[in-house]
């Protein structure tokens, strides 16, 4: 049943975003930047484990994960502002994306951080 919740939240706020962005795409992008996904992950995660180490280091993990991510939002309009197909830059943007969690763990590993 905990999955069937987790599940509904999710569509349910996939949904709300993208429909919400149809009319505004300024009201959209404040929907999608607040960290709803990583809240309800707390929740969960410590609902079920009641462990607040758990959530206290999935906290660290994502803050650390967020500034990789950081490049899709770069890349993407950047490439679509120069007239490239969607899916194109939507592929291109992933990729430097990837590269960019691949260069920010290798990282923190170097650092003794993961």
């Amino acid at each position: 049943m905990q999955y069937i919740i987790k599940i509904i939240l999710s569509a349910v706020l996939i949904v709300a975003i993208s429909e919400i962005a149809k009319r505004s795409s300024f009201m959209g992008a404040i929907l999608a930047s607040l960290p709803m996904t990583s809240i309800l992950a707390f929740v969960f995660l410590y609902y079920e484990t009641q462990d607040s180490e758990k959530v206290s280091a999935l906290s660290i993990d994502i803050f650390w994960l967020v500034i990789p991510s950081l490049t899709l939002f770069l890349v993407l309009p950047f490439l679509l502002k120069k007239d490239m197909n969607f899916y194109l830059s939507l592929g291109i943007a992933c990729a430097l994306t990837v590269a960019s969690y691949s260069a920010m763990i290798f990282g923190l590993k170097k650092m003794g951080i993961m």
